[in-house]
């Protein structure tokens, strides 16, 4: 749950950047971004695990498919079969990283 909270988060305040820099938005869109952008950084802190650079890879994962449900979502653009086929490698590959044996 704290990969998707912090996914979320990232969209919202990256969503709020390109609102403002790409769909002409007023500057205080920048505002609730920056604070989104906070709350991601902190929410992969709270990962458990002894290696910042694991939790960040397994986190890119999440991070993709949690965008495609943004572009459906808040976009309106429906993922097509390639963008499903290329989340689920990468959902795959993010739990291998998280669950695989270690020793």
């Amino acid at each position: 749950m704290v990969y998707v909270g912090a996914a979320v988060a990232e969209i919202a305040g990256c969503f709020a950047f390109w609102g403002w820099l790409r769909l002409g938005k007023p500057i205080w869109w920048l505002l609730p971004g920056v604070f989104s952008l906070i709350v991601f950084a902190y929410l992969l802190t709270l990962v458990q695990t002894e290696a910042a650079g694991r939790a960040y890879a397994a986190y890119g994962g999440i991070y993709i498919a949690a965008s495609l449900v943004w572009l459906w979502a808040v976009e309106s653009v429906r993922p097509d079969r390639w963008d499903i086929a290329g989340a689920s490698i990468c959902l795959i590959g993010a739990a291998v990283i998280l669950w695989g044996p270690r020793g």
